[in-house]
């Protein structure tokens, strides 16, 4: 007998284990949504309510758990392409899709991080490629060739206008979650191949304090040596 023969398929999860994977996932999910990629595995653990050696033995690392948890994290953002594709209406499907996937975002930061490229794996980044750049060529192409879209707008600039977007997101998302939907319809006004008369704007501005308030330092800065020199 070969040593293949010999292996055998692999063992499915006893319940217990498949259930404690299921509450690190879920965990995850829900801390990945809340703060982004910086929790930690011991982080995800307690959150679960489980063990941490519980959770080092279901997943070798964050890493490990993080591609676990990508499929998940992913599927409603290709389902919502998807579902702008079957829309009848060209334009209104691309406005659905760029209004849901930004919502998705707004929900899960992790998500937000995925979409933007920031921390993610190399298999990570391939999928944005070879599954959602060609569904961003497809939306665009209809667009265009239903004369709704600007004949130069190109599949690279969904990309990339979600990524601006995301930056507004970022900074406003905890006083004012909602703000990053004024910029979109701005943008979606510019997309147009015949604008007409101004979308109205879903949000209002921000005043200047709120404005100030919104783009304040994330992190304090150290004091320079020499800067309490001479007090």
């Amino acid at each position: 007998m070969t040593e293949t023969a010999a292996a055998g398929p692999p063992r499915a999860l006893r319940r217990d284990a498949a259930q404690n994977r299921d509450r690190l996932l879920a965990a995850a999910r829900e801390l990945f949504a809340d703060r982004g990629f910086d929790v930690t595995l011991d982080d995800i653990a307690h959150h679960a309510g489980v063990g941490v050696g519980t959770a080092y033995r279901r997943f070798a690392n964050k890493a490990a758990l993080l591609d676990a948890l990508f499929v998940e994290q992913t599927v409603e953002l290709a389902a919502a392409a998807d579902a702008a594709l079957a829309d009848p209406d060209p334009w209104q499907g691309l406005v659905g899709y760029l209004e849901q996937s930004l919502a998705l975002q707004l929900r899960d930061k992790g998500l937000a991080q995925i979409v933007s490229g920031d921390r993610i794996s190399a298999e990570q980044h391939d999928w944005n490629r070879e599954v959602m750049a060609p569904k961003n060529r497809a939306l665009v192409a209809r667009g265009r060739e239903a004369g709704v879209l600007r004949d130069d707008v190109t599949g690279t600039d969904l990309t990339f206008l979600q990524v601006g977007l995301n930056a507004v997101m970022t900074r406003s998302r905890d006083a004012h979650p909602d703000l990053y939907r004024r910029y979109l319809h701005l943008v979606l006004d510019g997309l147009r191949a015949q604008p007409g008369r101004p979308t109205p704007l879903p949000v209002a501005a921000l005043t200047s304090d709120q404005t100030h308030a919104v783009m304040a330092p994330t992190t304090t800065r150290k004091p320079a040596r020499g800067d309490d020199a001479g007090r």
